[in-house]
């Protein structure tokens, strides 16, 4: 055990990302990540070398709504832990650290993930050996979801409710100024009955 673990009794995790936007993916593995851990921390990067399309707080915004859902979920699967969501522009493991995590979770979609996040694995483990990299597999039904593609997708008028909740299928199209009926007709209504 880490002495994260061993100090506070609670095994914190985070989980980082861009989440520009979230998307079905993220929140799959939000909701199976937040079953390994007691506190999952979503840690929402600033990253602005990546272009995002909304500022940081909005993204956060978008994390937070969603994560409601899924501590409603996990009560009714009788899994007690806690959700936060929290903004960072540090080195992740510097932001892990001071959070006491002992774990960060990433989601692999295939296998062109896998060498990179392998290599990142190994340079986090390098600054910092306590604290361990899990990977969870995405759903078979998730694996090609990207923030990109939905970004594009929607850039270009197409439907994108079958990647992202009603909630950010309509920001996503009201930034692009687009009507939001053009991100199509959801078949499910929850991210958990797809």
């Amino acid at each position: 055990m880490t002495e994260a673990v061993q100090a506070g009794g609670e095994r914190i995790g985070v989980y980082p990302g861009t989440f520009d936007p979230i998307t079905k993916g993220h929140i799959d593995i939000i909701r199976r990540a937040s079953k390994t851990v007691d506190r999952l921390i979503v840690a929402v990067a600033r990253n602005a070398g990546k272009g995002p399309l909304f500022s940081l707080d909005e993204r956060v915004e978008m994390v937070k709504d969603e994560i409601d859902e899924i501590l409603v979920q996990n009560r009714k699967d009788g899994f007690v832990g806690t959700i936060e969501v929290k903004p960072f522009g540090s080195l992740l493991m510097h932001f892990a650290k001071n959070q006491g995590a002992s774990v960060i979770i990433r989601g692999l979609r295939a296998v062109s993930d896998f060498e990179y996040e392998f290599q990142m694995a190994g340079m986090n483990a390098r600054l910092n050996p306590k604290i361990e990299t899990l990977f969870l597999m995405a759903s078979d039904r998730h694996q090609f979801i990207s923030s990109r593609f939905v970004k594009e997708i929607g850039r270009l008028g197409g439907p994108i409710i079958e990647f992202v909740t009603a909630r950010v299928a309509e920001r996503v199209m009201n930034r692009f100024d687009r009507d939001p009926s053009q991100a199509g007709q959801a078949k499910q209504t929850g991210p958990f009955e797809d």
